[in-house]
């Protein structure tokens, strides 16, 4: 095993190659004092020359995977031939500044206690972006599909994203950070066996977090570091496919966490809010003749019919 790696830095890429590129030359340009890897885990990009990269990126180790095999398994081919101190999993629409890696790095280092680290992520306008939420619950799966935390933003109650609508300038415990920028012990995240590749595409964040805290592991937002991350680009050109994993990943997280009238109750507000936002975005559109707002009317309509094989048999409570 090669000595010396603080971090491996684990990229996963879907037909994004321009924003690949701009992200690893900004952990070059961005990165010093620190000895690291990086990781690229390519999901079958039609167009993606391993080749050509290596040539402008001589020191990048890639894995060329035959399809998309989802997020997790895709970050999860990478653990296995990391050998840094630390794993940075890192979305390949971000952009990375400020010596951000040695100064998360340096905190990691400084505490006695089992850490997963997230970051503030900043729009492209540099505007704040939402970077961390409480796990889920009954509680704030009936406040956020009957848009309490929309209607009351600054309730720690009433919005499972709370901690993004206060100023915070301190490190603070949180519960999921985004899987966007997660910085983790390598140790520890063998011994969760790395993500759970059941999730395919969205809350395999939240899980992973999830289990590290049940183990005795902290999580803390560090504000005072920001990466830049586009967010979505790649999603956003199939919307369906967006739409589809997000209520996929919901329900996936209750079949795993939750059980009996927990998960129903949960299942069912899952189910309303979905209704409302058909019934919200539908009327909005043909009102205002807005066909991005009726597109995703429809979306939220089909997602009322997505309902995914529960292939965790028995569950974990909350």
């Amino acid at each position: 095993m090669p000595k010396g790696i603080d971090v491996s830095i684990i990229v996963v890429n879907y037909n994004q190659e321009l924003l690949l590129r701009q992200c690893v030359q900004s952990i070059i340009a961005n990165t010093s004092e620190i000895n690291y890897q990086i990781i690229i885990v390519d999901n079958g990009s039609g167009s993606f020359n391993g080749e050509d990269f290596l040539r402008d990126f001589p020191d990048v180790t890639i894995i060329l995977n035959k399809s998309n095999i989802g997020f997790a398994s895709a970050n999860n081919a990478g653990l296995q031939i990391a050998h840094g101190k630390y794993i940075l999993f890192l979305n390949n629409d971000t952009l990375l500044r400020d010596n951000i890696i040695k100064n998360v790095f340096d905190f990691a280092e400084k505490s006695p206690q089992r850490l997963f680290l997230g970051c503030q992520l900043l729009n492209s306008d540099l505007s704040r972006q939402e970077s961390v939420a409480a796990f889920p619950t009954v509680w704030n799966s009936f406040t956020e599909n009957f848009f309490l935390y929309k209607l009351f933003p600054r309730s720690r109650c009433l919005n499972k994203y709370y901690q993004n609508e206060i100023m915070l300038t301190e490190p603070a415990e949180a519960d999921v950070i985004r899987g966007a920028f997660m910085f983790c012990p390598l140790e520890e995240i063998r011994k969760l066996n790395g993500f759970d590749a059941n999730f395919f595409f969205y809350s395999e964040e939240t899980d992973l977090c999830y289990r590290f805290k049940r183990s005795g592991g902290k999580i803390y937002f560090l504000p005072g570091f920001s990466v830049v991350h586009y967010g979505g680009i790649t999603s956003d050109k199939d919307l369906w496919f967006k739409y589809k994993n997000q209520a996929t990943g919901k329900i996936q997280y209750y079949q795993k966490h939750f059980r009996g009238i927990r998960f129903s109750a949960a299942l069912v507000f899952h189910y309303i809010g979905l209704l409302l936002r058909w019934i919200l975005n539908l009327s909005t559109g043909l009102l205002f003749i807005n066909k991005n707002k009726i597109l995703k009317g429809y979306y939220f309509l089909r997602q009322i019919f997505v309902y995914p094989p529960n292939r965790f048999g028995k569950t974990e409570q909350v």
